[in-house]
């Protein structure tokens, strides 16, 4: 194949991804709006911030903000990689703006979770904290979801959805220690 057939292939799938995006927006608005899952997708949505904005660490907000912001990262990252290559998916949609995602997880629930795993005993061990944290993640949060419709495991496993709970938890963790936080006081 040539770059020139490269580039036309390219223009063909984006035509075909234009489509698909049709057809879950006519799925959205005339079967999921106003819907009870639609309800409780907008409520999963916003009301994990609410909760985090009143009972947040507000001395830490800045910390936690952080490992919440790679969070959002590195979860959409994950899911894109394994959208594409069909290890899962999310039938349910919210806004016809986003083919291939679970917004109120991505943007909500996994980095309001570990923000709120992070503040909650600051001293204990990162890594009983990420296992708590992934357990409750996948064996509670990823099954109800997946009986709820808003996830297909496709055969996924959920213990592989332990292990990746846990690297999105240790990862955050690290960014949330950053010490350049603070200035430095024993400059002159």
């Amino acid at each position: 194949m040539t770059v020139i057939e490269g580039l036309e292939q390219s223009e063909r799938a984006y035509d075909q991804l234009v489509e698909v995006n049709q057809l879950l927006t006519d799925a959205v608005l005339n079967a999921f709006l106003f819907s009870w899952q639609w309800w409780l997708g907008i409520i999963l949505f916003i009301l994990p911030w609410v909760l985090w904005i009143l009972y947040r660490d507000k001395k830490n907000t800045g910390r936690l903000l952080l490992g919440g912001f790679i969070t959002i990262i590195l979860a959409l990252s994950i899911d894109l990689i394994a959208i594409s290559y069909g290890l899962w998916s999310y039938p349910m949609k919210f806004v016809p703006i986003s083919p291939l995602l679970f917004l109120p997880y991505h943007f909500a629930l996994a980095p309001v979770g570990v923000m709120f795993a992070l503040q909650i005993k600051p001293n204990s061990h990162p890594i009983v904290k990420g296992v708590i944290f992934a357990a409750v993640g996948a064996f509670v949060g990823m099954n109800l979801f997946d009986a709820l419709d808003f996830y297909n495991p496709k055969g996924w496993p959920t213990f592989y959805d332990f292990f990746i709970f846990l690297f999105l938890f240790l990862v955050a963790h690290l960014f949330s220690k950053i010490d350049s936080y603070h200035e430095k006081s024993d400059r002159s």
